[in-house]
């Protein structure tokens, strides 16, 4: 296994990332024997390589865009042997590619966050680490799996690092597409596209490294349009299908305004309850641990002067709650919008790659009993709900416009 394994459906991006890990440990290796008095040549001059300081990774959610820069993270810190005899770096079981790849290499830095957006504060930390030199590592590397989510701010303090690196660090960005950067950070980045991935190939990780049954791998892949990380959420937890059973059901109970409304309503529950799930025990572990890190006394009470901290602390929880319902939300509607896709291929005549196989019956029926024209009008309500879920309009609001959208009485 190797750290390039786990990039599900991306040869080409593999291979660039692959050819690119090599000569940066070609200008390391090359800078290490000059200075040690070898004699050996130069590195290559900046135009010659295929390496570089910055790095932006855009995709379709579940394309892996995070796992490629971890794996590339990785490559990049590998001390195997057999790079050095010109395999390619990124053995996967060398100590640089294994603490990568499990975030404890003192010179990887994974950033990643559970809030609607990344602040000045949090990006000018990340910005004075950039400036140091490599402690135990051949790179500084800096991943940064949410580049889509900072503010205006924070991405002017970003920019400055990017157009000014230090020596030995790499920064690799991660969001959906280039509109989600900055023009003046992503034209200073190396831009690297990635694919949605192969049903079968999600199904054959799924069956290989989880232990799925292929049957189940197989279904769930194909339910999530080869998102992996759903895929594998689907065919390991149960909850996971029966909320995704009850979105698929929807179409066929909002025939009426009070069918409407309560559709709603049971979609804004489900992503309340969801994001209770995700925040109820690490809220309580987080507010512990820092009444202990305070020195509250016994009983809980707390010292002079911590009132401040434990209510920025309570902010910060608050606002991944937010979070987690607003994801929950826009799972349960990217769902919604596979439905009616698959509805609005059988009735333009086609059964190929229908992704909601389960729910057969309701699609057949919709498909029936509605036009080509009415489904496309739907997939349109969905997407301008989503919109306003984006521009922080009230949730339940913007739900229950999108259900009175999708009746069909």
């Amino acid at each position: 296994m190797t750290v390039w394994d786990d990039l599900v459906g991306q040869e080409q991006v593999s291979a660039q990332l692959g050819a690119a890990a090599r000569d940066a440990d070609a200008l390391v290796t090359a800078v290490a024997d000059r200075s040690a008095g070898s004699g050996a040549p130069p590195p290559p001059a900046p135009e010659a390589s295929r390496m570089t300081h910055a790095w932006l990774f855009t995709g379709p959610p579940g394309s892996g865009g995070p796992t490629a820069a971890r794996a590339f993270a990785a490559a990049l810190q590998c001390v195997s042997p057999d790079r050095a005899l010109g395999g390619v770096p990124g053995c996967g079981f060398c100590d640089g590619c294994h603490t990568s790849l499990i975030g404890t290499h003192a010179d990887v830095q994974i950033v990643r966050t559970d809030l609607l957006s990344i602040g000045v504060k949090d990006t000018r930390e990340l910005v004075r680490r950039a400036q140091l030199s490599p402690a135990v590592g051949r790179w500084q590397v800096i991943v940064l799996e949410d580049a889509d989510r900072l503010t205006e701010g924070a991405g002017n303090v970003l920019l400055k690092a990017v157009e000014e690196p230090a020596p030995r660090t790499v920064w690799l960005l991660c969001a959906p597409s280039v509109d989600d950067v900055l023009p003046t950070i992503r034209s200073r980045c190396r831009h690297l596209t990635l694919r949605t991935p192969p049903v079968e190939a999600v199904a054959d990780v799924l069956i290989r490294r989880d232990g799925i049954e292929p049957e189940a791998a197989m279904a769930a892949a194909r339910a999530t349009q080869g998102h992996i990380g759903r895929a594998r959420k689907l065919a390991t937890d149960p909850r996971a299908r029966a909320r995704r059973a009850a979105v698929v059901r929807m179409p066929l109970r909002v025939s009426d305004v009070g069918g409407c409304l309560k559709a709603a309503q049971e979609l804004i529950d489900a992503a309340t309850e969801d994001a209770k799930e995700v925040s109820e025990e690490l809220d309580v572990k987080e507010t512990e641990e820092l009444k202990a890190a305070l020195g509250a006394a016994q009983g809980g009470r707390m010292p002079r002067g911590t009132a401040g901290v434990m209510k920025d602390l309570e902010d910060r929880q608050k606002r991944r709650r937010t979070r987690t319902q607003r994801d929950s939300l826009d799972l349960a509607l990217t769902e919604l919008t596979g439905f009616y896709r698959d509805v609005l291929a059988l009735q333009l005549g086609s059964r190929l790659a229908i992704a909601n196989a389960d729910a057969g019956d309701a699609l057949d029926r919709l498909a029936r009993e509605s036009t080509p024209e009415a489904t496309l009008r739907r997939i349109d309500a969905i997407s301008a709900c989503r919109a306003a879920l984006d521009s922080n309009v009230a949730p339940l609001l913007a739900v229950e416009a999108m259900t009175m959208a999708l009746r069909t009485g």
